[in-house]
């Protein structure tokens, strides 16, 4: 049976977790399988299973051994793979391969009525594989949330697998997914999905799986692997752990059992939300509850009741009232208490101001509270990317304290920025993505020289930072500005005129190291004293010193016009990777000590084309599908190496979700950033008319700020763009962000002239050396909130 585990915090969940995997199990050698849906929650969990497995009666000092982490999706996949036979690895309906024959059936489309498919009239081919690509990764979403839909297309029923019939619009995907079955030969996974099931049912000992399976931190569950889950769990002990904010929510929806997934828009449950936080963010966990309910296999249900104690601040009141699902009473309502920063919400201008001034409440906190360490502290973002620069310069990290004279009390905090792409931690993966951007450019003088300086690039030509200065110069006053030669420049139509060009540049170069750049008003035809070689002056400043560097130039020219000829298109998939491979050998280099990188750069060219088969000989493929093919392979995978090191973690929402923390800080909850805001996609059906349960970006968002909002301990702090840095016009929060600041409005007492939304909202001056940073109990506190030295000599 289902073994349901619920719990209003994670901290809760895995001490129960800890406790079951502490009773043992029947085969002491057998490794737990516990399934959690990122790395930073596997970090986590490991690190409070260590306090109680093995350890002493009384102590901590156990160790967490044994024990595997998958993703519940990949549990569910191997488990069908071994009763289907038809290996994870080697499954044609995976989207990474199913792209190529379906971009074959594309580019055979055509657009008559027996094959109306709209792709296949797209004008420019560049774009036929990003189709492709998402058409696969449409089919796969349809397997894993709605697979009664694709058995239905199998047999021939063109509905939304809920018994309508598809709209026009949306008919050519049943046709297209039934000839790519039929190019494929094998079955769906959803068509896989009930005899396996069956045979689970029949034979549990058909995968050799563990008597007992764990899953943690559940708050969405596929109906796909619901399913395979209710199988296993005819002979296993399965437990889910389930993180739910609300036992009383949990108890109001435990009347509404249905046997299958309703219409979103026709969820009798929406009205039963009485918290106005639960009702807009939690809506995630609540139709999870409904997914559970129509499981057809008993569930044992168990709640992990958190130990309340009398709120004793204003994040524990908004806590205690979301737990209850209750709005505060008008006559229960209380004060903000002077000097409670438990709630803090921060308006700035822009995002740089928002990380000087999470910096600066940190370092607050730390300074008011000796008990809190960094690790008590996380910081989150939706795009790491883009704040990674900024976090960097704030906080100086990874820089040398022995190299400032009086350094920042933020330089000595140890931060770890997690889950990043990569782009960011593979310098070679970096280069190699700008060498594919920089070969149907302009090859602008800017372009080419920001190239020359990309740690591969600089090693394979031997630049230092003084020559890449000296390149910098030249280059100026050569007067390069864009193209390697006329004929680059041909599609540009300029082909006629070579000046200003990188050959030019590089011939006044040359002769300037063989003769001095002589009188400058000869004539042009070259004549004897004018100092003109055909088109070309001489650079006088090149001395004989600068030989070397100029040959180095010379050569790096020269290989980027050998690649620029080798990446064009269209060329099959094998021959864009091998002239790839061959551009990167003869443009970057590494160190012995970094040659994983190149390692590893090599491994995802080599997965692309082993993903392809004998397709990758066949499709062709243009620069730009290339260019969108590889920027999935280079996204960000985080490893568990950056979470929990005993650093201030500064990652995305999702790694971390959940994990209590004493602080939470999330950062860059702007209007139109947070939540996401996808672009409406009119070939997804799901989204045409979506069943409760099934995933939709803007919601996850929410659900994963309630859950911050429940993780946090002691401290929640909030910053948001909250006017703009040119015009200092006022900018409202995220709508999340606002509902928040709603709630405390409905859940406290004004103070004074104070309402409660403006004692939690701080608006910080546009610079940083504005005197009210440093003028104590602007903010409540007997300190100077800002601890930028600098910006107090400013």
């Amino acid at each position: 049976m289902l073994h349901l585990h619920r719990a209003p915090r994670a901290d809760v969940l895995a001490g129960a977790l800890a406790q079951l995997l502490n009773s043992g199990s029947e085969d002491p050698f057998a490794a737990e399988i516990v399934c959690v849906p990122s790395k930073g929650v596997e970090r986590w969990l490991t690190q409070q299973l260590s306090l109680v497995l093995g350890a002493r009666p009384g102590g901590f000092d156990g160790v967490c051994a044994n024990v595997e982490f998958p993703s519940p999706g990949r549990l569910v996949a191997d488990a069908v793979a071994t009763v289907s036979g038809i290996p994870v690895r080697a499954d044609p309906w995976w989207p990474g391969r199913s792209v190529w024959p379906l971009l074959e059936l594309i580019e055979a489309g055509g657009g008559t009525a027996p094959w109306p498919l709209p792709v296949a009239t797209v004008e420019s081919r560049s774009r036929l594989y990003a189709a492709a690509e998402h058409i696969a990764r449409l089919f796969d979403s349809y397997s894993s949330y709605r697979p009664s839909m694709i058995n239905d297309w199998a047999a021939g029923r063109d509905t939304d697998g809920a018994g309508v019939p598809l709209g026009a619009d949306v008919r050519w995907q049943p046709e297209l997914w039934r000839r790519l079955k039929v190019l494929l030969g094998l079955p769906s996974p959803a068509e896989r999905l009930a005899p396996a099931c069956d045979q689970l049912l029949a034979d549990a000992s058909s995968v050799e799986l563990p008597s007992r399976l764990s899953l943690f931190g559940l708050t969405r569950l596929p109906p796909s692997q619901l399913s395979v889950l209710a199988a296993l769990a005819a002979e296993r002990e399965v437990h889910l752990w389930v993180l739910h904010p609300s036992a009383a929510l949990w108890d109001r929806l435990e009347g509404f059992s249905p046997a299958s997934p309703v219409r979103r828009r026709e969820d009798p449950t929406v009205e039963l939300v009485q918290h106005r936080l639960l009702s807009s963010l939690g809506r995630d966990v609540r139709e999870l509850q409904l997914t559970l309910a129509t499981a057809d296999v008993p569930v044992v249900d168990t709640y992990h009741a958190l130990a309340l104690e009398p709120p004793s601040s204003a994040l524990a009141r908004l806590q205690t009232s979301i737990r209850l699902d209750q709005p505060v009473a008008v006559a229960e309502r209380s004060l903000i208490a002077p000097g409670d920063t438990s709630v803090q919400v921060h308006a700035c201008h822009g995002r740089a101001r928002q990380v000087e001034v999470v910096r600066d409440v940190i370092l607050g906190l730390l300074a008011a509270d000796p008990s809190l360490e960094p690790r008590d502290i996380v910081v989150m973002c939706p795009d790491i990317e883009t704040f990674a620069p900024l976090i960097s310069a704030t906080f100086g990290v990874g820089a040398l304290e022995e190299d400032a004279i009086n350094p920042s009390p933020a330089s000595q905090l140890r931060v770890r920025l997690a889950d990043r792409s990569l782009r960011q931690t593979n310098p070679m993966m970096s280069a190699a993505s700008t060498l594919l951007e920089l070969v149907d450019s302009r090859m602008t003088a800017s372009e080419v020289l920001d190239f020359a300086a990309a740690g591969p690039v600089r090693r394979r030509f031997g630049f230092d930072d003084d020559d890449l200065g000296r390149l910098t110069e030249w280059v100026a006053e050569a007067q390069v500005r864009w193209g390697l030669d006329a004929a680059h420049r041909a599609s540009f139509k300029l082909e006629k005129f070579s000046q200003n060009t990188w050959e030019a540049g590089l011939d006044r170069l040359l002769l300037g190291v063989a003769m001095a750049e002589g009188p400058a008003g000869g004539d042009a035809a070259g004549q004897a004293g004018s100092g003109w070689v055909g088109l070309a002056l001489p650079l006088d400043d090149v001395d004989s010193s600068d030989i070397d560097l100029v040959g180095r130039l010379a050569e790096l020219i020269a290989r980027l016009r050998l690649t620029v000829d080798a990446l064009r298109g269209p060329q099959s998939l094998a021959s864009w990777m091998r002239s790839l491979t061959t551009a990167v050998e003869s443009l970057m280099l590494t160190s012995a000590a970094d040659a994983w990188q190149a390692a590893q750069l090599r491994s995802e060219l080599r997965s692309v084309v082993e993903a392809a088969g004998e397709r990758a000989e066949i499709v062709t493929l243009t620069l730009a599908d290339l260019r969108g093919l590889l920027a999935d392979r280079l996204r960000g995978r985080p490893t568990r190496a950056n979470f929990r090191t005993g650093s201030l973690t500064m990652c995305t929402l999702v790694p971390m979700r959940s994990v209590p923390h004493r602080v939470v800080c999330l950062l860059g909850l702007d209007d139109g950033a947070f939540p996401r805001q996808p672009a409406l996609d009119g070939d997804d059906i799901l989204v045409n008319d979506p069943l409760t349960g099934e995933r939709d970006g803007r919601s996850e968002d929410r659900q994963l700020l309630l859950d911050a909002i429940l993780s946090a301990r002691d401290h929640l702090v909030i910053t948001y763009t909250g006017a703009d840095e040119r015009t200092n016009s006022v900018r409202p929060p995220a709508v999340p962000v606002g509902e928040l600041l709603d709630t405390i409005d409905a859940s406290f007492l004004a103070t004074g002239d104070q309402t409660p939304r403006q004692r939690v909202v701080t608006r910080h001056p546009l610079q940083p050396f504005d005197p009210a940073n440093f003028t104590p109990d602007r903010l409540g506190v007997a300190h100077p909130f800002s601890f930028d030295r600098a910006a107090l000599g400013g």
